[in-house]
């Protein structure tokens, strides 16, 4: 027997295993040798990729606001926009031109706990940050239409500074394809009506389920992310420090530079580090979200879901290791399982969509799929309305189950490809 330990909020569950019945799913060797001194990250500012390098953008007498991911994702900001504030003084930015607002889109606030971990103390005491909220009118302004109809709603401190500046982490993402980049905007600094028209690109409803093209990993003809980089477009950022960071959400490699080409760069590479081939699907796998932040609400924790379900059989077993500290992640979640089936539910959001909603189908539509378990602090009743079942070990949920299997430590970081 061996054991392994899986993620669970901010500690772990150990789990004994048989290697001649499990396969662990990890990534191959990484390209990505050590965790990134500040020189090596002050070297990639230096080094933009199609790009003119920070000095040549920043003047004096610019504003400058920050884009930060919240507290769903891990990104290194802490160490990346400690370097950047500096960077910008030393440019001859004042402090008080330096504004950094957190990208929440349509999740909660960052409370002040989380707002210190994301940018150490020393920056949150010194630097002023704002917060987004998706639903404030007064916050928001428009800048018409993309041109396929998309109203355009967001923050208005991107147009009330001279320069945009994005940070963030690279991730598969389950419809948008990967995260950072123009989600930095849209979702990020967007109104709730602007993501919700862009984020309904993901359904097909006229042939149902998932439009063609959208899924984790994919990026060329994604209606999705195509209408995401449109509205990002009319923001025009003046450049973007994307990373990818290690399960201890340490900085492993840099992307800086022109906000779609330096984007498109970490995708590739992230894509080519973190898919792994299977010969063959499984009738069990075992999926940890990697603990905090990735498992910090359901809605986040679907995400390795969706990865579980790669290597999974149909009709197999899922066992979800997601300790869910904040919850559902809405308080109206579960109103959307009161639909009879998957069907139904993707009736209703064509007659009333919401993004939450588009969650709650695609959770249902693996419950459906598989025999889900659910390992977590969540409400016993409510993970069974999900059509989930609750289990509160590992164990509980392998109870007489001999299959075969896969364990993935770190779920939605890792894209099973057969």
């Amino acid at each position: 027997m061996s054991q392994i330990e899986l993620g669970y909020g901010r500690e772990s569950l150990s789990l004994d295993f048989d290697e001649r019945r499990f396969r662990v799913l990890a990534a191959p060797e990484s390209p990505f040798e050590h965790p990134l001194s500040d020189a090596e990250i002050g070297a990639a500012f230096d080094a933009p990729i199609e790009s003119p390098p920070l000095d040549e953008i920043i003047e004096q007498g610019d504003s400058v606001l920050i884009v930060v991911s919240d507290a769903t994702r891990e990104s290194g900001s802490a160490q990346v926009v400690n370097l950047l504030v500096r960077r910008l003084i030393e440019l001859g930015v004042a402090p008080f031109d330096i504004n950094i607002i957190f990208a929440t889109g349509i999740h909660r606030a960052v409370t002040a706990e989380e707002r210190r971990e994301l940018l150490t103390p020393f920056i949150a005491q010194r630097i002023k940050t704002l917060t987004h909220d998706a639903y404030d009118t007064e916050q928001l302004i428009s800048l018409g239409e993309t041109e396929n109809g998309t109203p355009v709603e967001v923050n208005r401190a991107l147009k009330e500074h001279t320069r945009v500046i994005l940070t963030g982490a690279i991730n598969f993402h389950y419809f948008a394809g990967f995260t950072g980049g123009r989600k930095s905007i849209c979702p990020g600094l967007a109104s709730a009506e602007t993501v919700a028209a862009t984020h309904k690109l993901a359904l097909d409803f006229e042939s149902g389920g998932r439009r063609a093209g959208v899924g984790a990993g994919l990026l060329e003809g994604n209606a999705l992310h195509e209408e995401c980089e449109r509205v990002a477009a009319l923001i025009a950022p003046s450049f973007l420090i994307n990373t990818i960071v290690d399960e201890r959400g340490r900085v492993r490699a840099v992307y800086a530079g022109d906000w779609r080409a330096a984007h498109r760069r970490a995708c590739a590479d992230y894509a080519a580090a973190y898919s792994i081939k299977i010969a063959a699907q499984r009738e069990v796998v075992i999926a940890s979200c990697g603990g905090a932040p990735h498992d910090i609400n359901l809605i986040q924790a679907h995400k390795a879901l969706d990865m579980a379900a790669h290597a999974c059989t149909e009709g197999g077993t899922i066992i979800l290791v997601a300790e869910c500290a904040d919850g559902l992640g809405r308080a109206d979640f579960l109103k959307w399982f009161e639909a009879e089936d998957s069907r139904a539910l993707e009736r209703r959001l064509h007659e009333s969509y919401q993004v939450n909603g588009q969650t709650a189908w695609s959770l249902l539509v693996k419950a459906e799929r598989f025999r889900v378990h659910l390992v977590s602090r969540l409400d016993d009743e409510a993970v069974r309305r999900m059509r989930m079942i609750p289990a509160r070990t590992i164990e509980e949920a392998m109870t007489n189950n001999k299959a075969e299997g896969y364990i993935m430590p770190h779920g939605a970081s890792l894209l099973p490809v057969i």
